[in-house]
C-alpha cells in the first residue's frame, strides 16, 4: 500500500520510498563492545570520519555517513530524511552541503540499512534517544543544526526543544504538520471515496504506526526552542491528483507549517515557487542555501 500511495501521499510524511543518488564513499562495519568505546570512538568519529558504516548503539546497528569539513568547532549538520526512506534520499543535498559545512546524516531504525526497531510501537521518546546517541558518536561537543524533511522534520522540531544545549539551529523541509491526524480528519470527511479516501485511510493508518519505522506521529502542540534560528520552507503545490479536497489540503498544509513557527522566537516561513513535497529535490538550490544561511548562524548562539 506504501508504494500504491506514494504520490498522493508524499506531502504527509510516511509512506513514501524514493532513490536517491548515493555519496560514494568507502563503507565498514563499526563494532563497539561498550558505551565507554563508543565515546572513545566519537572523538576520532566526529571530527575525521568521511564516508558510510555502521555503528553500534544499544546493540542495534544504525547506517550512518558523514562528509565534509573537519574543524571541531564549526556547527555540525545533521539530516534527517522522511519516513519510508534512507540516507541515500538526501545524499546530492549532504554532497553540496560537505563543501562548506560539516555534515552527517543517519537511518533510523527501520529505515535504509539500519536495524528495525523493538517490537511494538516507537514514540517521539525513542526516536530521539536514539538521535541523542547518534550525535554523540558523530557530533560529540559540536553543536548540531538538525536540517529534517518531511517525518525528519516533524522528529527535529520535536526534539529541539528540550536539546537547545546542543542543538543551535533548525530547517524544516516541509516537514509532517503538528496536528496531522486530527487536521486529516478535518479535511477529509469519512464519507470519501476514491483517491481521497485511500489518502486519508493510508495517513492514519501510517500516523498509528503502520509504518518500517512502527513510529506513531502524535498530534501535540508545537514546544518552544526560544531563539534558535530556524528556517521552515513548505511546498508551492501538492495535491493535485485529489482536486475535490486539493484546496482544503494545501490550507491544512499551509496552516500546519505555520503551526511550526511557534518553535522559536527567531522562525521564519518560506514557500519554494516550483516546488512539491520534496523540496531538497525539486529545489536543491533553495534548500542548500537555506541550511548554509541557519548554519552560519548558529555558529554564533551561545
Amino acid at each position: 500500500m506504501f508504494r500504491a500511495l506514494a504520490k498522493t501521499t508524499a506531502a504527509l510524511a510516511i509512506v513514501c520510498t524514493v532513490a536517491g543518488a548515493g555519496l560514494v564513499l568507502n563503507e565498514e562495519y563499526a563494532e563497539a563492545d561498550s558505551d565507554t568505546k563508543d565515546m572513545v570512538a566519537a572523538v576520532s568519529e566526529g571530527a575525521s570520519f568521511t564516508g558510510t558504516k555502521r555503528i553500534r548503539v544499544d546493540g542495534r546497528a544504525v547506517n550512518v555517513s558523514c562528509s565534509g569539513r573537519a574543524e571541531a568547532d564549526e556547527p555540525l549538520v545533521m539530516l534527517m530524511a522522511g519516513g519510508g526512506e534512507g540516507l541515500d534520499n538526501m545524499a546530492p543535498l549532504q554532497k553540496a552541503l560537505s563543501k562548506t559545512s560539516r555534515v552527517c546524516s543517519y537511518d533510523r531504525l527501520g529505515e535504509g540499512r539500519s536495524d528495525k526497531p523493538d517490537a511494538g510501537p516507537q514514540t517521539i521518546n525513542d526516536s530521539g534517544a536514539l538521535l541523542t546517541k547518534v550525535l554523540d558518536r558523530l557530533a560529540g561537543a559540536r553543536p548540531v543544526v538538525l536540517a529534517g524533511h518531511s517525518l525528519g522534520g516533524y522528529i527535529a522540531a520535536r526534539y529541539a526543544p528540550d536539546h537547545t544545549d546542543r542543538v543551535r539551529g533548525l530547517v524544516l523541509l516541509d516537514a509532517t504538520i503538528p496536528h496531522l491526524t486530527r487536521d486529516m480528519n478535518r479535511t477529509i470527511p469519512a464519507d470519501a471515496t476514491g483517491m481521497a479516501a485511500q489518502l486519508h485511510d493510508g495517513a492514519i493508518a501510517a500516523n498509528e504506526g503502520q509504518n518500517p519505522e512502527q513510529f506513531v506521529i502524535a498530534d501535540g502542540p508545537v514546544r518552544s526552542a526560544g531563539r534558535i534560528p530556524v528556517e521552515i520552507l513548505k511546498h508551492e503545490s501538492q495535491y493535485a491528483e485529489v482536486p475535490e479536497y486539493g484546496p482544503a489540503l494545501e490550507r491544512m498544509w499551509a496552516k500546519g507549517q505555520h503551526e511550526w513557527l511557534r518553535i522559536s522566537r527567531n522562525s521564519h516561513l518560506t514557500t519554494a515557487r516550483g516546488s512539491g513535497h520534496y523540496i531538497h529535490t525539486d529545489r536543491p538550490d533553495l534548500a542548500l542555501k537555506t541550511i548554509q544561511k541557519v548554519t552560519a548562524r548558529a555558529a554564533h548562539v551561545r
